[in-house]
């Protein structure tokens, strides 16, 4: 055998642990590794160095625009950020212009992004206003559902608990799970109305209408639902201490929940949020110093399931408003993530094996994602090679993405991506990206039908 491509002179994370090999690709799947001695002979032979190669990083919390916001993202710009940022496959969130709603806007987007993706993509869908509809959009490829509890995002009224109950029915018949951002939507509509009308407009007022409790709230509430319709739901950039516990509560009882937590809710806190202003402001908001603790207790006891950058760009101006009301909220995180955990595994708080269980391992699984999530024989070759030694810093002036700004800018970083492969072939070297657009694939929905 003549193997395609030869990755040479690396170490590589098995589930057996890191060991000293080699990896042969042929076409875009794993077809052997092993010491170096060992490997077929290739067409094309990589020297990584030395670095590590480790499972292909599965970003599944993204919103890269594109159609008519492709002012401040395209499928080009958000996937080349992806790849730049060491991550082979992203999920792509549903809530566009035209709102991802049905089979044929999602079908739609599918055909804008086949021709400019360089990392592989998977989209989620709202609800449509028809339940039928649910079917034909899981058979038009979407990989999940996404339900917004804070707006009326696609055509589910989402403060109709039975209209709401039979909609999970129905994801549970079809095997897909449903992805939820959980705030509270009447809790917060009140409490912004109470704080315009007293002419409250700044970051406080903000706070108090997007508090940890209104987060809980939103939890409680569809974990409910749920219950009632046996179907997966995963909660997303998870900020409350009493959310995780209802998650954890919930998994005991049986139920297939499982939860997100973002780079952003982990790295800062409310002192971060007042120091960078609406540059840092996200939904939920950055929480206090306390909350942030336990919830990196959260991520070490495995109570949180997976990181997830929820890069949501904006133009500069979306950014910036004298009233925070008017503020676009959502951080760019794609080219973030794995350099800001990697200086945390190589500071010993974090466990490696901890970092691919939550960025590679339980995405696969979560959002049965087929033959991706190891670096194992006859797995997708999605493999994401990291210098663990070498230090830089963050500079969001050269982000690949449109949104070139962060509130990680100028942070010193120690562990970085080297080389980034996507079904084989070679996308991200040394922070360029060297692919052809179009070399990512469109990942459709491989649950019961």
């Amino acid at each position: 055998m003549i193997a395609d491509t030869v990755l040479c002179n690396a170490k590589v994370y098995t589930k057996r642990g890191i060991v000293q090999a080699g990896i042969a690709i042929e076409g875009d799947k794993i077809a052997k590794i092993s010491k170096e001695t060992n490997l077929p002979p290739a067409c094309n032979r990589v020297n990584l160095d030395g670095c590590l190669a480790l499972p292909g990083m599965i970003d599944s919390h993204v919103h890269l625009r594109g159609q008519l916001l492709s002012s401040r993202e395209d499928f080009s710009t958000g996937t080349s950020a992806a790849v730049a940022g060491g991550i082979t496959t992203v999920l792509d969130m549903p809530n566009n212009k035209p709102v991802t709603k049905d089979s044929t806007s999602l079908k739609e987007r599918i055909l804008h992004a086949e021709r400019s993706i360089v990392a592989n993509v998977g989209f989620l869908s709202a609800f449509p206003e028809r339940l039928q509809e649910i079917e034909h959009i899981v058979r038009a490829g979407a990989v999940a559902f996404k339900v917004y509890l804070t707006d009326d995002v696609g055509g589910l009224d989402i403060d109709d608990d039975e209209l709401m109950s039979k909609a999970l029915l129905k994801t549970s018949a079809y095997g897909v799970p449903v992805a939820v951002h959980a705030e509270d939507g009447q809790a917060i509509h009140a409490l912004t109305k109470r704080e315009q009308r007293l002419g409250h407009k700044n970051l406080d007022a903000y706070l108090k209408v997007h508090s940890p409790k209104v987060e809980t709230k939103a939890v409680k509430r569809i974990l409910s639902i749920a219950n009632q319709s046996n179907s997966q739901i995963h909660i997303c950039h998870i900020t409350s201490l009493d959310a995780v516990s209802l998650v954890k509560r919930a998994r005991t009882d049986g139920l297939s929940v499982s939860c997100e937590i973002t780079p952003h809710h982990l790295f800062l806190t409310l002192a971060d949020l007042r120091k960078h202003g609406t540059r840092a402001l996200t939904d939920p908001p950055l929480r206090s110093n306390r909350i942030v603790e336990h919830l990196w207790d959260a991520v070490r006891k495995h109570d949180i399931d997976i990181i997830a950058s929820d890069h949501a760009p904006h133009t500069r101006a979306g950014k910036e408003a004298e009233s925070i009301w008017d503020v676009s909220p959502g951080i760019p995180g794609l080219e973030t993530l794995l350099p800001l955990f990697l200086t945390k595994v190589n500071e010993g708080h974090l466990a490696l094996k901890n970092l691919i269980r939550m960025t590679s391992e339980r995405p696969a699984e979560v959002f049965h994602l087929q033959n991706e999530g190891h670096l194992e024989v006859g797995y997708k070759a999605n493999i994401t090679v990291v210098d663990l030694h070498k230090t830089g810093q963050i500079e969001a002036s050269r982000f690949h993405s449109k949104a070139k700004y962060s509130p990680f800018d100028h942070i010193q970083v120690k562990g970085l991506p080297a080389k980034t492969f996507v079904n084989g072939q070679l996308v991200m070297d040394n922070g360029e990206v060297v692919a052809r657009r179009g070399i990512g694939r469109v990942l459709r929905s491989k649950a019961r039908k």
